[in-house]
């Protein structure tokens, strides 16, 4: 390597990405971390836009993660899209869970009609990327089908409300009675030390 083409790559400015793509809770954008040094790095002006972020998303229930992407100008200034909530999160709260099966495949962690499949499908087809590869609904319910089978949450056909709350009143017992083990096991093992 020669020391002009050395010179050369001193100077290069290195210049960070101008896109962020983030998942920011609904009217709890926060100066702190984790958002605020990404934005800080671009010279983005923070508390303006957890103002303006917090205001744009003050009509949907706080606490709903929401995928948004924030292009960042040359003026430092950016554009703010926020888009429909994630799939997760529509899957868990259709289940009526607060978090997915620790070994999906071996273990159900809720159930979901191919009704709700079927409605947050309608919801998610609005979403930049699946209006962008021009996806036809049956496509996005079966990568709704996918995301549920990754978090443990079998569909079936139709749901009784009675035994699917026996159902989820049994896991609650399960897993209780699991951490109560691993917290024994864990005792048991500073014991011996």
């Amino acid at each position: 390597m020669s020391k002009a083409s050395r010179a050369v790559k001193v100077v290069q400015k290195v210049t960070p990405g101008n896109v962020i793509r983030t998942i920011i809770r609904a009217g709890q954008a926060v100066p702190g971390p984790p958002l605020g040094p990404v934005l800080g790095q671009r010279g983005i002006p923070i508390a303006q836009f957890c103002k303006d972020f917090n205001e744009r998303t003050k009509d949907i229930k706080d606490g709903i993660p929401l995928p948004t992407r924030i292009t960042v100008l040359a003026n430092r200034t950016y554009e703010l899209q926020i888009n429909k909530p994630t799939t997760t999160y529509f899957l868990l709260s259709a289940a009526g869970i607060e978090k997915g099966a620790t070994n999906p495949g071996h273990e159900v962690a809720g159930m979901v009609t191919l009704k709700h499949l079927y409605e947050i499908a309608l919801v998610k087809s609005q979403d930049p990327a699946f209006v962008l590869s021009d996806m036809p609904l049956e496509k996005v319910v079966r990568s709704l089908l996918g995301s549920a089978r990754s978090l443990g949450i079998k569909v079936v056909k139709d749901l009784n409300a009675e035994e699917y709350g026996v159902f989820l009143k049994e896991r609650e017992e399960r897993l209780a009675a699991e951490a109560e083990a691993k917290e024994e096991e864990l005792a048991a093992a500073a014991k011996k030390k």
